[in-house]
């Protein structure tokens, strides 16, 4: 009997499906040679510090840095306190009878790091020596899983894979368990502070964001406008100065000739530049990417979005969700062609479906070299039927961007026109010669979005056009804007730093915080340890998030760029880099951080009282 385990019921039903395996037995299901069996998610995790001998919370444990790490049974809370979950112990008796009585194991839990890591902490727990071998398919539709079975791969072939993953088990364990009862001890504080290897370094860009805002001082600034007149067309122009003192931006716009249409004199221009510029289309969605877009178009917040995304790869709508890469291979990209001309007929998307047929598609998305385990979010082809509405709108997400990735560029105009007239003046304007990939969704174009004009009329350089208004304008500076969802997931993808360019920034990648997988999930810890919350769609700290960030802002563990070289390494050592090494540096690591804050935790009990000034007010 071959015996294959999934990650959770649903997926082992869909697997059975397509291998006609109909009979249901307590555990799994069999038939036509196979028995499909499954887990519920991580079934054991690491265990913690009291089955290593660490009773209490003590400072004398610390840090706590076990020899060897030991797999535990998932608990639940009960009256009593944590025990085994009698559900788990069920399921994984179940498995190791049947890996016990199997001819062939077959992994077929999720094609990545922590599917990786479910499957083997219960091969490695049930003490199972049997080989196995793996399922790795980026979609689950029946040919999609048959094709699969096909090829089915080495189970060795994933050893870094694990490695990766365990490594990233344990350090997380090691920092989370370290630095949490370290500050808790030495904050003498009621109730667990809970620290984190990336959950810190998120709650300190977060807290640093709302102080800086919060902190920040408006500077009062002057600037002159004038509105032009070119044979009846009018323009608007902008001193290209800033004033800090009202009584020099007053003068200079005492000599602005406002004069009355006809007269030979007025703003002269100097200068006129028309210069064509290509926008490329945006790569395809990856994970973080459509976060962004589903918060920014619909408010979803990233775990939600992930949701949808699941349940959409689980009806075989579209492929696999938790993907880190923006791109595909020459392989997938043979079968775009098809996919388009399924939407030919689409009410909304259908003429954008029609055009790419007539050209050669945009190319800049197919890139082999770039597609990690799995490649980028597409449609796979089934049509849907019966969707709730958040879920067509994010299918419809992943749909228009696989439209506007292989389009055409958007070709536009941009014109600046230099004028004098007592002070520089510049006028900007930009006019969209061919909307290209714009086009699928007629977004508005974000460089646009600040101008005054929405198109320049032809003027020479030399040439005087009357002025028939002037404006005094007076500004103020303005802060950043507070941390939403999405622009806190781009943030993460850089480990803080402020990157626009779309292809830096993916190639920064694997030097950021957390990974498109697991983001969601930090977002949502910090949320429920109440050191953020969400005030409309912004995220701003608590009182008690702002008192931790106080403690740990100057600590190694609140370092956002150091972190995010930690994920570095953990991609490294998915290519096969030193285990051995990697273990020692965190370590060391965890115990630089465990004697930080054993000293830093001073007094922050008291901070955590709450204080009614303090309460973020948004």
């Amino acid at each position: 009997m071959k015996i294959v385990i999934a990650e959770k019921p649903s997926v082992a039903r869909e697997l059975a499906k397509v291998f006609g395996a109909t009979v249901k037995k307590d555990g799994y299901i069999e038939g036509k040679g196979y028995s499909f069996t499954w887990a519920f998610g991580h079934l054991l995790q690491l265990a913690p510090p009291q089955e290593y001998g660490f009773i209490g919370w003590r400072r004398q444990h610390l840090p706590m840095l076990p020899a060897k790490f030991k797999l535990s049974i998932r608990k639940i809370k009960t009256k009593d306190g944590f025990v085994e979950d009698p559900g788990v112990r069920k399921q994984l008796d179940i498995i190791k009878k049947l890996f016990d009585e199997s001819t062939e194991i077959i992994v077929a839990t999720d094609a990545g790091r922590e599917g990786e890591l479910i499957f083997r902490y219960i091969y490695y727990f049930l003490k199972c020596k049997k080989p196995f071998k793996r399922l790795w398919i980026s979609s689950q539709t029946d040919e999609a899983i048959k094709e699969g079975f096909r090829n089915l791969k080495q189970g060795t072939d994933y050893d870094t894979l694990f490695n990766s993953a365990h490594c990233r088990s344990e350090s997380d364990w090691l920092v989370g368990m370290n630095a949490t009862q370290a500050l808790s001890i030495s904050a003498g504080a009621r109730s667990v502070l809970s620290l984190g290897r990336v959950q810190t370094p998120t709650l300190a860009m977060i807290c640093s964001r709302y102080i800086e805002i919060k902190n920040f001082v408006p500077q009062l600034y002057f600037q002159l406008g004038i509105q032009l007149d070119k044979d009846g067309q009018l323009f608007k122009a902008v001193s290209v100065a800033n004033f800090n003192i009202k009584e020099e931006a007053q003068a200079l716009f005492d000599k602005i000739e406002d004069v009355p249409s006809g007269f030979p004199n007025g703003g002269k221009i100097l200068d006129v530049e028309a210069k064509p510029r290509k926008e490329p289309p945006p790569l395809l969605h990856d994970l973080s990417s459509l976060q962004q877009e589903a918060n920014k178009r619909k408010g979803y917040t990233a775990d939600q979005t992930l949701n949808l995304l699941q349940n959409l790869y689980e009806s075989k709508l579209v492929s696999y969700p938790r993907t880190g890469s923006r791109y595909i291979g020459d392989d997938v990209f043979a079968g775009v062609p098809q996919l388009i001309s399924q939407l030919t007929t689409h009410s909304y998307f259908g003429k954008s479906a029609e055009f790419l047929q007539t050209i050669p598609l945009n190319k800049r998305s197919v890139n082999a070299k770039k597609v990690t385990d799995h490649h980028a979010i597409l449609p796979t082809g089934v049509t849907p039927q019966g969707l709730s509405s958040d879920r067509q709108a994010i299918y419809n997400m992943v749909v228009a961007r696989m439209l506007e990735a292989f389009h055409q560029e958007c070709v536009k105009e941009v014109t600046k026109i230099t004028i004098e007239s007592g002070s520089i003046f510049i006028a900007n304007g930009t006019v969209i010669r061919s909307a290209g990939w714009r086009s699928v969704l007629n977004d508005k174009d974000e460089e646009k979005k600040d101008e005054d004009n929405p198109s320049l009329p032809t003027v020479k350089k030399g040439a005087e056009l009357p002025i028939v208004e002037k404006v005094f304008l007076e500004k103020q500076t303005k802060p950043k804007a507070l941390y939403n969802e999405a622009s806190l997931l781009k943030a993460l993808e850089t480990s803080g730093k402020e990157i626009e360019d779309e292809e830096l920034r993916y190639a920064m990648k694997d030097s950021g915080l957390g990974t498109p997988a697991t983001r969601a999930s930090i977002i949502e810890t910090l949320i429920t340890r109440e050191y953020i919350q969400r005030e409309k769609r912004n995220l701003v700290p608590t009182h008690k998030g702002l008192s931790v960030y106080d403690v740990v802002k100057d600590q190694k563990i609140a370092q956002a760029e150091l972190t995010g070289s930690w994920e570095k390494r953990l991609e490294e050592i998915r290519s096969g880099a030193s285990v051995k090494d990697f273990k020692a540096e965190i370590s060391e690591y965890t115990r630089s951080i465990t004697n930080e804050l054993l000293a830093a935790g001073a007094g922050l009990a008291e901070k955590l009282m709450p204080k009614k000034e303090d309460t973020p007010v948004v």
